[in-house]
């Protein structure tokens, strides 16, 4: 966010630019809308190994508690799904997080361990926890209606 506000150009030239990593084998990276005002974003990220798909999310503060994030991981689970190629995602967040800790909790996703991670935020504790779902254990559409 340290880049923000951006022109309208200059917001464009990004999304030009997500769009082309995705289609280069990179990461996806959408906005978050709540009535066309930035709430937020969200993205499917390639850090993983091969068949996975990493899910991030960051909703404005201002947003908070509406439920956006579990929606949005929501949604990227079923692309994420969608794609032949992909047996399991995951959602990674620092143990500070709480918040970010009951998304995938939400979805059925079962947190697999911890591990040492660079802290990010002033309030990070540098341990991050790992929550992963495999393709059989995801849920049908059904369940995204009811988070829509």
């Amino acid at each position: 966010m340290a880049d923000e506000p951006q022109t309208l150009e200059q917001r464009r030239q990004l999304l030009a630019g997500w769009e082309r990593e995705w289609d280069d084998g990179g990461d996806a990276v959408y906005a978050v809308l709540v009535d066309q005002t930035v709430a937020g974003s969200c993205g499917l990220h390639r850090r993983l190994r091969a068949r996975a798909l990493e899910i991030g999310y960051w909703i404005h503060p201002s947003f908070a508690r509406r439920g956006l994030a579990t929606k949005s991981a929501a949604l990227l689970t079923e692309a994420a799904f969608a794609l032949p190629d992909i047996e399991r995602v995951e959602i990674h967040h620092d143990k500070a997080n709480v918040a970010s800790a009951g998304v995938p909790r939400r979805l059925g996703y079962r947190c697999v361990g911890e591990q040492r991670d660079e802290a990010s935020a002033p309030a990070d504790t540098g341990i991050e926890c790992v929550w992963r779902i495999e393709r059989r254990e995801w849920p049908t559409r059904e369940r995204i209606r009811e988070l829509a």
